[in-house]
């Protein structure tokens, strides 16, 4: 049985394990405990290691939407936006939805459009593409949709520091309502609304729900519309929507966006992936089946298999496949869409594999800064986030990726590590004069920078951010739940610690510590993976994967270092559902010597 806390913070007594870190407890509280544990107490001890109180732990057990809903009233500008958008639903005129060309954008413009359509109201989008025109509202590209005929326009999951475009529309008499969740500067851009709850003038509770994607501040928003409407009468002939049934496209623009799965968004995809069990939504059906998922999705398949795909079509194919793969009712329509997004997701791979590549060498010339950033020239824009996300990881720091066309211009996407706000630093940088555009938030930003002042820009992030990257770097240590020998490492406790999930950003997925082990084979797979299999002294085995650790220490190690010796494991406990029987495998964070 598990082990899920100790007086002394130290795990194992392991203070240097083979990639240099300490392993400690993730909580010390007075509350946990050590010895045997039920399942359910294993489910409360997970949740007080994550920050949930004792008294809020049934809340927290099964996080429904009703337990976590803020009234959307809180927010800035979300009343205003919710009477506009209800009077040109009434008086039926046309409405356009601008997203941004990720997963965020894409669910965010689905939700409101399908939730239109619930509403007896057909409402257009615009996507632009990454490479043409870059992220964010083109003052051009409103401009014509307004001299299109449209109404009103609503941006989401952009828009928040579209100074000179909005400032285009708003000339040109076009009412633009801006949803996003993006840093924002002090100035806000002239808008009939925006409704963002990172506004610096936003009151304490609304300011709390900072961490929402911008799907979930469009479900805010499709919340208050539908209130709004009601007190008009609307429903009165027609059936009130049920936005509920929307959760689906919810959480997995909250998963794929890498938001922080805590309060409201851990409701959101908690119920959303019951929605999505359903197969309610015809492209989601499709995209789920193109991913050769046989079960009902789980919260990692949103971030890693369908996620991706979505994003394949704005990053290098076409920027609006994933509205209209979302917002379909067709099904060989939705078929077609999911297997093109499917094969440009095979293409976004090979592409991101060779930028990463070069990126990966070209550290070899890096001076010691605090933030990594590294430019080339002809670099693929829509493979940059993932690359800078892969060298973050590599290197425990911020990074940014800057790929340079042939004009000198770069365009940037950078990442970040606990502990230190990467947007508000690229929002000063461009307030500085550093940058042509650039914005994000604490964990993720992007920028345009001219390449003679990305030298500057090093320099400019350097100073501001050193103090944050050594203090977070300081901290920097291995957190671990659970303490198991090797035969505890069964099915029926993994199926335990998944039930205090959904696990994601800022709700890490438990980590346990197995031991100690000996290495019975231990070889390469795929591309750069490490397979282990070990045994414990209590006559149990298992198998246990080092993923892209081939050629790093702790893939040597356990290929090369260990026969013969004892050592710990650390790592996430699986499910291996291969075969007709289920086994629990481990996936290796870190290791260390037993002896």
């Amino acid at each position: 049985m598990p082990h899920m806390a100790m007086k002394m913070n130290s795990v194992a007594n392991i203070t240097q394990s083979i990639t240099g870190q300490n392993w400690q407890w993730r909580s010390t509280s007075s509350d946990a405990r050590d010895g045997d544990l039920r399942p359910d107490d294993i489910v409360e001890q997970l949740l007080m290691a994550r920050g949930v109180a004792r008294e809020e732990l049934d809340q927290h057990r099964d996080p429904t939407i009703r337990g976590f809903m803020p009234d959307p009233s809180i927010f800035q500008d979300m009343d205003k936006a919710a009477t506009r958008i209800a009077d040109a639903i009434e008086k039926r005129q046309r409405i356009t939805v601008y997203g941004d060309y990720d997963v965020d954008g894409a669910t965010s413009a689905a939700l409101l459009i399908r939730l239109f359509r619930m509403l007896g109201h057909d409402a257009g989008y615009y996507i632009p593409d990454r490479l043409m025109e870059g992220y964010g509202p083109s003052g051009e590209a409103l401009v014509k949709l307004g001299e299109a005929g449209n109404d009103l326009v609503i941006t989401v999951d952009c828009g928040a520091m579209a100074f000179d475009a909005l400032k285009q529309a708003s000339e040109a008499g076009l009412e633009v309502i801006v949803v996003d969740h993006h840093k924002c500067s002090p100035e806000l851009p002239e808008a009939l609304a925006l409704v963002n709850p990172n506004r610096l003038d936003e009151v304490d509770d609304a300011a709390a729900h900072g961490h929402l994607a911008a799907v979930g501040v469009a479900f805010l928003l499709g919340a208050a519309l539908i209130r709004n409407l009601r007190g008009r009468g609307y429903f009165e002939s027609r059936e009130e929507p049920r936005l509920l049934e929307l959760l689906d496209i919810v959480a997995l623009g909250t998963v794929a966006d890498v938001a922080k799965l805590r309060g409201l968004n851990r409701a959101f995809v908690t119920q959303g992936l019951k929605i999505m069990a359903q197969r309610r939504n015809v492209g989601l059906g499709a995209l789920i089946d193109a991913s050769r998922l046989k079960r009902a999705p789980v919260c990692s398949d949103l971030g890693f298999a369908l996620g991706p795909r979505i994003n394949a079509g704005g990053r290098v194919g076409q920027s609006d496949l994933g509205v209209r793969l979302l917002t379909t009712e067709d099904k060989d329509e939705a078929r077609d869409i999911a297997a093109q997004l499917n094969q440009l997701n095979e293409e976004r791979r090979a592409i991101e594999a060779q930028v990463q590549e070069e990126a990966e060498a070209m550290l070899q010339g890096q001076h010691n800064r605090s933030v990594a950033v590294i430019c080339g020239k002809g670099w693929h824009p829509g493979v940059i986030g993932i690359v800078a996300s892969r060298i973050k990881e590599k290197l425990g720091k911020p990074a940014i990726i800057i790929a340079v066309d042939a004009n000198g211009e770069g365009k940037g996407s950078g990442r970040s590590v606990g502990g230190v706000d990467l947007g508000a630093a690229i929002i000063a940088a461009r307030e500085a004069g550093l940058l042509v555009a650039g914005g994000g938030h604490a964990m993720a930003a992007g920028l345009t920078v001219e390449e003679c002042k990305i030298d500057a820009l090093c320099d400019f992030l350097d100073e501001r951010l050193a103090g944050d990257v050594a203090k977070a770097d300081e901290g920097r240590a291995l957190l671990v739940d659970a303490l198991i020998t090797p035969r505890g490492l069964q099915p029926q406790f993994v199926d335990a610690m998944e039930a205090a999930g959904p696990y994601g950003m800022g709700w890490p997925g438990p980590r346990v510590v197995a031991g100690p082990v000996r290495v019975v084979k231990c070889d390469i797979v795929g591309k750069d993976h490490v397979r282990v299999i070990v045994s414990g002294d209590d006559g149990a085995s298992f198998k246990a994967m080092a993923f892209r650790q081939g050629e790093s220490d702790l893939g040597q190690t356990l290929l090369h270092g260990a026969k013969g010796r004892k050592f710990w494991l650390a790592g996430r406990a699986k499910i291996d559902d291969w075969g007709s029987t289920l086994k629990a495998e481990l996936h290796i964070d870190d290791a260390a010597f037993a002896d």
